[in-house]
C-alpha cells in the first residue's frame, strides 16, 4: 500500500484527526520481475528514477530513503511506488573535509566532496541512486533489452554504479531510452530485409497453433510487443517455430502493439480486431 497523501483535521467535532489516503499495490517480487518483459522492467526503473528525481528536488529538500530495499516498494499500475517513509531523512551530513563525506555500502565505498557551506554535496541523492543501481538497475535494465539499446543501458548502469552521474543526468538518459524505444528510432540501424514473403489476411486470427517463448505476455503462447509489422517479421524470422503472426488491437504502456506468434496457419478464423500474416512457403 502506497501513501497518496494525508490530511490533518482539528476541530471541535473531530479533534486531532489524521486521515491517510492510500492506494493498493502489489508487493515487489524480484524473481517474478526477472521473468517479465524488458519493457515492463524498464518501466519499473524509469518510475524509480522519476521518484528519486522528485525526492532530490522535494519542497522539503533532498530526501534520502535510509531503508532502501525492494520490500519498501509496491507496484501500482506497472509503476514503482514507495510504501514506507518512516526511514526517510532530509538531514544532509555536515563536514569539515572530504573525509567526513564517506558513504559505505556492502560492496563499495565512496567519498563525496565537502562544500564550502560545510555540507556533503548531494549525499542523500547519491545514496538513493547507488541503492537504485544495486537493487534494481543491475538486475532489471540490461537483460534481454533490444540490442541497439544495450550500449546506452550499459552506460547508465556503469555511470550509476560508479556515481559518476547525479539524478538529473540519470533521469535524462532513461527518458532518452524511452524516446528511442517508443519512437522506433532504435530500429533504424538494424537490417530489416525479410528472408520470406508474408501474406496479409485482414480481419482474421489463428486461435491455436501456439508455441512458447520468453519473455511473453501470455503464459501459454508467444505474445510480444512490436513497434511495427517490420519488427514483427524480424521476430518471426528469428524464431525457428514461427510460421505466422497475428496483430492484435492491444497495446502496451509505450503504445507498442501486441502480437501473437504462431507455429502454423491451418485454422484461420474471422476476427474483426486482428490482422494475420502468414509466411509464404516454397
Amino acid at each position: 500500500m502506497a501513501l497518496y497523501g494525508y490530511c490533518y483535521q482539528d476541530s471541535n467535532d473531530i479533534p486531532d484527526t489524521l486521515t491517510a489516503i492510500t492506494e493498493l499495490g502489489s508487493p515487489l517480487e524480484m524473481i517474478q520481475l526477472l521473468q517479465t518483459s524488458w519493457e515492463d522492467r524498464f518501466r519499473i526503473c524509469l518510475s524509480l528514477v522519476r521518484l528519486l528525481h522528485y525526492l532530490a528536488h522535494s519542497p522539503l529538500g533532498s530526501v534520502t530513503l535510509l531503508d532502501f530495499r525492494p520490500r519498501q516498494f509496491v507496484i501500482v499500475d506497472g509503476e514503482l511506488k514507495v510504501t514506507d517513509l518512516d526511514d526517510a531523512s532530509i538531514e544532509e551530513s555536515s563536514c569539515t573535509s572530504n573525509r567526513d563525506c564517506f558513504i559505505e555500502f556492502p560492496a563499495r565505498n565512496f567519498t563525496l566532496p565537502c562544500s564550502v557551506e560545510g555540507r556533503c554535496q548531494n549525499m542523500n541523492e547519491k545514496r538513493n541512486l547507488y541503492n537504485a543501481y544495486r537493487f534494481f538497475f543491475t538486475y532489471l535494465l540490461p537483460h534481454s533489452a533490444p540490442s541497439s539499446l544495450r550500449p546506452l543501458l550499459d552506460m547508465i548502469v556503469n555511470a550509476t554504479g560508479e556515481l559518476h552521474w547525479g539524478i538529473d543526468e540519470t533521469v535524462a538518459q532513461l527518458e532518452k531510452v524511452l524516446h528511442l524505444y517508443k519512437s522506433g528510432t532504435y530500429l533504424q540501424n538494424t537490417t530489416r530485409m525479410p528472408k520470406a514473403e508474408y501474406q496479409q489476411i485482414p480481419e482474421a486470427a489463428i486461435p491455436d497453433e501456439n508455441y512458447r517463448c520468453w519473455p511473453s505476455y501470455h503464459h501459454k503462447g508467444c505474445l510480444l510487443s512490436v513497434f511495427d509489422v517490420g519488427e514483427a517479421i524480424e521476430v518471426c524470422e528469428n524464431h525457428s517455430q514461427c510460421k505466422a503472426f497475428v496483430l492484435t488491437n492491444q497495446t502496451t504502456w509505450t503504445g507498442r502493439q501486441l502480437v501473437f506468434f504462431k507455429m502454423g496457419s491451418n485454422h484461420i478464423v474471422p476476427d474483426p480486431d486482428k490482422i494475420t500474416y502468414v509466411k509464404a512457403t516454397g
